[in-house]
C-alpha cells in the first residue's frame, strides 16, 4: 500500500480527526506502509459509533447499519467509490485479507445503542466490548503483524473491555441525557440501585459506589491485559488508543456520581504523552 495518503485517506483521517481525536492521533503514530488500512478501520469504527447521534429513531439507525453488513458481505448497492470510508475499508480487508465477520459483528454490536434497553450483566458488557473495541484492537493487529496478532488475542480481549469501560464512563453525560445506561444492572443491583434511581437527578452515594465498581471492572481487566504477556513491539500501535483507559477509570473512581455530568477525560497533552510513553516502553 502506497505511503502517500490518498483522496480517501486524507479524508478518512479528518473524519477520525473531528470523531475520534485519540484514535487518530494514535493513526498518525502508525507504520506509514499500514496507515492507509488502520485509518480505514478506525474511520469504519467512527462511522458506527455515531450512528446514534445521526438518527432519532432506531429504525433509520439499523437502516445505516444494514449498509455496512451490507457492503462487507458483498450486497451493497450504489457505488461504494462515493463513501471514501467504505471505499478505504474493503481495499483495507482485500490487502490484508482480513476476516469479514468480525467487521459484520462491530456492526451488529451497534445495534445495542440504538435502543434504552439494559446492559443486564458484566458478562453482557464484554461481549459488547468484545465485538467492538476488543475486536478493533485485533483487527489492526493483523493489520500489523498477523502472525503476531494470532498470539496476542487474549491481550486483546482484556484492554478492549478496559478501554470499552473507559469510554462508557467518559459519555455518561450523554448517555443520561438520552435515558441510556451501559452500566450492567447486575452492578446497579449490587449497590442497591435500579436503572431509573441511576438515572435520577441528585447526588448518591450508591451513584458514586456503583461507578467505582464500574471503574474497577475495567482496571481489573487491564490488570489481565498486562498479566496476559508482554506485548509483541509489532503490535504497540494497535494499543496506543488503550492509553486512555486507565487514568479515565482512576478519574472515574475518584470522581464518583459527578461522572454523570462531568467531562474526566485528561487533557489532550497528557493523552499524547502516554501514547509516546507506549511507543518507547512497550508496556500498557
Amino acid at each position: 500500500m502506497s505511503e502517500t495518503p490518498s483522496s480517501n485517506e486524507a479524508l478518512c483521517l479528518r473524519t477520525l480527526q473531528e470523531t475520534d481525536r485519540d484514535r487518530y492521533l494514535a493513526s498518525l503514530l502508525t507504520p506509514a506502509y499500514r496507515r492507509a488500512a488502520v485509518v480505514a478501520l478506525y474511520a469504519y469504527n467512527a462511522e458506527l459509533a455515531r450512528v446514534r447521534y445521526l438518527v432519532r429513531e432506531p429504525l433509520p439507525g439499523e437502516v445505516r447499519l444494514q449498509y455496512w453488513r451490507d457492503l462487507l458481505e458483498g450486497s451493497a448497492h450504489g457505488e461504494t467509490a462515493a463513501n471514501p470510508v467504505a471505499a478505504e475499508l474493503l481495499r483495507a480487508v482485500e490487502a490484508f485479507r482480513l476476516p469479514v465477520a468480525p467487521l459484520v459483528s462491530m456492526a451488529d454490536a451497534r445495534i445495542f445503542d440504538l435502543y434504552d434497553d439494559p446492559m443486564e450483566t458484566t458478562g453482557m458488557f464484554e461481549g459488547y466490548a468484545g465485538e467492538t473495541a476488543a475486536a478493533l484492537i485485533q483487527l489492526v493487529s493483523l493489520v500489523l503483524d498477523a502472525a503476531a496478532a494470532e498470539m496476542a488475542t487474549e491481550i486483546a480481549g482484556h484492554a478492549g473491555v478496559a478501554l470499552a469501560v473507559a469510554g462508557a464512563l467518559l459519555l455518561m453525560p450523554i448517555h443520561r441525557a438520552r435515558g441510556q445506561v451501559y452500566l450492567p444492572t447486575q452492578i446497579l443491583a449490587s449497590v442497591g440501585l435500579d436503572r431509573d434511581g441511576f438515572l435520577a437527578s441528585g447526588n448518591d452515594d450508591r451513584k458514586a459506589a456503583a461507578i467505582q465498581a464500574f471503574a474497577g471492572f475495567g482496571l481489573d481487566h487491564l490488570a489481565k491485559a498486562r498479566a496476559a504477556g508482554r506485548l509483541p513491539k509489532s503490535l504497540i500501535p494497535a494499543y496506543l488508543p488503550v492509553t486512555l483507559a486507565e487514568p479515565v477509570l482512576r478519574r472515574a473512581a475518584k470522581a464518583g456520581a459527578s461522572v454523570l455530568s462531568e467531562d474526566i477525560r485528561p487533557p489532550q497533552w497528557r493523552r499524547q504523552i502516554a501514547m509516546m510513553r507506549l511507543l518507547i516502553t512497550g508496556r500498557l
